[in-house]
């Protein structure tokens, strides 16, 4: 089982959902107990912030942390910067973000890689 945790990158909406009451954070526990162990985290409306990657950074050492409190090992669970709204590494590679290299995570049965949501 997989689920896909989807982070809004806006200013005040990230930190709305990851506050003590958030919906991502409250998301993020709800996966987890009901048993899903595998995470990726897409982080969305990167277009309204110019596609900074200081946000994308931000953003993921935030979330890293109250994922691991959660039960989620940060390290196994891929961060991918889009845009749902423009279709941005959704299904193919964004040019909009040449700072980002892709995801890459090791199994038990190798390394799995992608630079785009599925």
């Amino acid at each position: 089982d997989c689920a896909i945790l989807i982070i809004a990158a806006g200013t005040g909406e990230f930190e709305a959902g990851i506050s003590k009451d958030g919906q991502t954070r409250e998301h993020a526990l709800l996966a987890y107990t009901l048993g899903v162990k595998n995470l990726i985290v897409a982080i969305n409306k990167m277009d309204t912030t110019k596609w900074s990657e200081a946000r994308y950074q931000e953003i993921i050492k935030e979330t890293s942390s109250f994922i691991k409190k959660v039960g989620y090992n940060p390290k196994a669970v891929a961060f991918v910067p889009i845009s749902g709204f423009n279709g941005d590494n959704m299904l193919t590679p964004s040019t909009n973000c040449p700072w980002y290299k892709g995801w890459e995570r090791e199994i038990k049965s190798g390394k799995l890689s992608g630079k785009t949501l599925l």
